[in-house]
């Protein structure tokens, strides 16, 4: 596992404070690896999910750390995401 991945995993455990209810999210780091996202909360892994999120490092990094909103990132093409969009929606206001 990369310290990327480690390091995103301390940060969006510490902005979800818990876990996350309402579905399993994948959030795939383009050349790096993948985080899981449930309600036990994010941990390194590449199991199935419900809504898939897809992007580069620096675009998770800016998201987890609050400098630019998901749907922001959606819109301009920097995240593409796979899956149930309604669960997508729900993720980006715990993390916006």
């Amino acid at each position: 596992m990369s310290d990327t991945i480690d390091q995103a995993v301390t940060q969006l455990n510490d902005k979800i404070d818990g876990g996350f209810d309402g579905g399993t999210a994948k959030f795939v780091f383009e050349d790096e690896g993948t985080i899981m996202l449930d309600d036990g909360g994010a941990r390194a892994g590449d199991d199935e999910a419900d809504v898939t999120l897809l992007a580069d490092t620096d675009t998770f990094r800016e998201m987890f750390d609050g400098s630019l909103n998901p749907t922001a990132a959606f819109m301009s093409g920097r995240l593409r995401i796979e899956g149930d969009m309604g669960l997508a929606m729900k993720l980006a206001g715990v993390l916006g």
